[in-house]
């Protein structure tokens, strides 16, 4: 087993897996997963830069993680940083930070990376028909059901905050594509109005969003066969909230959440409800990260948008995901040298 570290920096939130991983087997041992939402994608839509708030905040997490990653032990550390670096014209300050902190250059991927890590990370388990188990019922009178078996090919959505991407596959990556949409994206471009996100939007608001999700998922259908998939897998913080409220959860839990199937209807009307509520209804929701309350509604919008589109009757939701495939890379790779902070 290798013990190793991986950090995904997105536009919403920052995260750390620390984990002991068998390269032969692929089975991956959890140690220490944990999130932290820092918006470092703040106004980069507008203004095209990083905000030195945004950084700071970045940064902090950064200082938390290295202390978790030095304590548990972790050999090799892969720190993936995606959307709003991307886009950044002052991305080197980014770096030069967290090489200062973590003694890892962030590795800026590409969204065609993005989508690789991701998909590895969410059907590695599937693939090999690990945590399948017997359908159950959701908690609590809630919808879904735990994932029993599933078929390939899978589409991966990857619904993130500044970038969604799209990705099929069986075994391995057979097209991908990222999109700019995203829940902070859509929620920026569409929702805010003169600083302030509208509670609820209004319905012209809602319509332009649409219009925007729809031109994207056109771009994203010219090189991903979207409607192909046997199943629809989903990743990230607005796919596994809407799942948590879809299941009646009191608190967020993981091991619930992680290989539920939630069916189309019921992701509707969560959707409605989240673009109904104002922002006191939305933040009194118990499963909700208090990070997530102005940008889940638009993040709703998008996974529902995407269901409609690729026609999937349900989405299995994986809290495996981008994080899990640095992780698996970063076990395969050969150790490298950390810079002590």
């Amino acid at each position: 087993m290798k013990r190793v570290a991986a950090v995904d920096c997105g536009t919403n939130s920052i995260r750390l897996l620390v984990a002991d991983i068998d390269p032969s087997t692929g089975e991956l041992h959890e140690l220490d997963r944990r999130m932290r939402i820092v918006r470092l994608g703040q106004g980069v839509d507008r203004t095209g830069r990083l905000a030195p708030e945004a950084l700071e905040r970045t940064f902090e997490a950064c200082r938390e993680y290295e202390a978790v990653i030095k304590d548990l032990g972790a050999t090799s550390v892969r720190f993936a940083a995606t959307s709003a670096s991307r886009d950044a014209e002052n991305r080197a300050d980014f770096v030069r930070g967290v090489v200062d902190i973590l003694g890892v250059a962030p590795e800026v991927i590409s969204g065609d990376q993005e989508a690789e890590f991701s998909f590895a990370g969410a059907t590695r388990e599937l693939a090999a028909g690990v945590g399948g188990g017997a359908e159950r019922p959701s908690i609590e009178g809630g919808g879904g059901r735990r994932v029993g078996h599933v078929e390939p090919p899978y589409l991966v959505v990857d619904l993130g905050g500044g970038s969604t991407e799209f990705v099929v596959g069986d075994t391995h990556v057979q097209a991908a594509r990222s999109v700019d949409i995203g829940c902070v994206r859509m929620t920026e471009r569409h929702l805010v109005v003169d600083g302030q996100v509208t509670d609820p939007p209004t319905p012209a608001q809602i319509a332009a969003m649409e219009a925007d999700i729809t031109a994207a998922l056109d771009l994203a259908e010219r090189t991903v066969p979207l409607t192909r998939a046997r199943t629809l897998v989903g990743l990230a913080g607005s796919v596994t909230t809407v799942a948590a409220i879809a299941l009646g959860l009191k608190e967020y839990d993981s091991t619930a959440i992680h290989h539920s199937r939630i069916p189309l209807a019921q992701v509707r009307e969560v959707t409605t409800r989240l673009l109904t509520s104002t922002h006191a209804e939305r933040a009194a929701i118990p499963v909700l990260h208090p990070g997530r309350v102005d940008v889940i509604a638009a993040g709703a919008f998008v996974l529902l948008k995407i269901m409609e589109r690729t026609g999937a009757q349900e989405v299995v939701v994986s809290e495996h995901d981008i994080l899990d495939g640095l992780a698996y890379a970063a076990a395969e790779q050969s150790e490298e040298p950390r810079k002590e902070s």
